[in-house]
C-alpha cells in the first residue's frame, strides 16, 4: 500500500476523533451529501498535503434513505469566545442538526426543499433517552416570546412502531401559508445507530471535550475565531 493510500486509511479509522478536531481547526469546506446506501454515512472528498493532513472538512452525517424522505443527522460544534482574562469560554452550545429532504423519484431527493431541526443537548438527552414504546415531542419558534410567536412552527415528534420509530417533522409557515410534512421510518437498528452517535457527540457539542482533552495540535491557537461550519441559527434558513 503506497504512503498515500496509508494516509486515507488510518484518517478514515480514526473518523470520529478526527471529525470534531477538522472542524474545530476551521479548515475549507467541501462538497457532500454522496448517497451510499438506504442507511449509511456520507462523507466528502479529501484532499492531502505533503504532511498528510486534510485540507477540508469531513462531513459525515448518518443519512437514511426511505421512501417518501431521507433523514440525515450531523453535529454542529459550538462557537468559542476569549475573554477578557485570557481564558476562552463556550459562547453557544452546538446541536445535532436533523436534515429532511422530500423524495422526488426512486432514490432522489429534493434537497431545495429540505427542512432543518437543530436537537439542542437537553433534546439529544431526551432523544437518547426514550424507553422501549416512549415517545417524544419538541416544538420550536424562532419569534417565542414575541407578538410574532407561532408564525413560523417547526415541530418534531419521535413515535414507537412495530420495528423502530416514525421520526416526523412538521413545519408551519403563516407568513407563506405553507404546511409541510416529513416523516421518515426509522428501523430500530437505525434508530440504536443514532442513540450511539448521538451520545457519542454529547459531551463535544457542550463544549466539554475540548475543556477535558484539547486537540492535541490546537497549542496557541485562538479558540474565538473558531466557527463551526454550521451554525443553529442555519435552522431558520428557510
Amino acid at each position: 500500500m503506497n504512503p498515500r493510500a496509508m494516509v486515507k486509511l488510518s484518517h478514515f479509522l480514526n473518523s470520529g476523533n478526527k471529525l470534531f478536531q477538522c472542524r474545530l481547526r476551521g479548515e475549507n469546506s467541501g462538497s457532500c451529501f454522496n448517497l451510499i446506501s438506504s442507511a449509511g454515512i456520507s462523507t466528502a472528498r479529501q484532499s492531502y498535503g505533503a504532511d498528510g493532513r486534510s485540507s477540508s472538512r469531513i462531513f459525515a452525517d448518518y443519512s437514511i434513505f426511505k421512501g417518501k424522505a431521507a433523514l440525515s443527522a450531523a453535529p454542529v460544534l459550538p462557537t468559542f469566545s476569549k475573554m477578557e482574562s485570557g481564558f476562552t469560554k463556550v459562547d453557544r452550545r452546538g446541536v445535532i442538526m436533523l436534515t429532511f429532504r422530500p423524495a422526488i423519484g426512486e432514490r432522489k431527493y429534493d434537497s431545495e426543499k429540505k427542512q432543518l431541526f437543530a436537537l439542542s443537548v437537553t433534546e439529544v438527552g431526551s432523544f437518547i433517552s426514550l424507553g422501549p414504546g416512549e415517545s417524544c415531542e419538541f416544538y420550536h419558534d424562532p419569534s417565542m416570546a414575541s407578538r410574532d410567536a407561532g408564525q413560523v412552527r417547526k415541530s418534531l415528534s419521535i413515535k414507537p412502531h412495530t420495528d423502530g420509530y416514525f421520526i416526523s417533522l412538521s413545519v408551519t409557515n403563516n407568513i407563506s401559508k405553507t404546511n409541510e410534512r416529513f416523516t421518515v421510518p426509522v428501523t430500530t437498528a437505525e434508530f440504536a445507530v443514532m442513540r450511539s452517535a448521538f451520545s457519542f457527540a454529547l459531551p463535544h457539542i457542550m463544549g466539554w471535550a475540548y475543556s477535558t482533552n484539547p486537540p492535541t495540535n490546537s497549542a496557541g491557537r485562538d479558540f474565538s475565531k473558531v466557527q463551526p461550519q454550521v451554525s443553529a441559527a442555519s435552522e431558520w434558513d428557510r
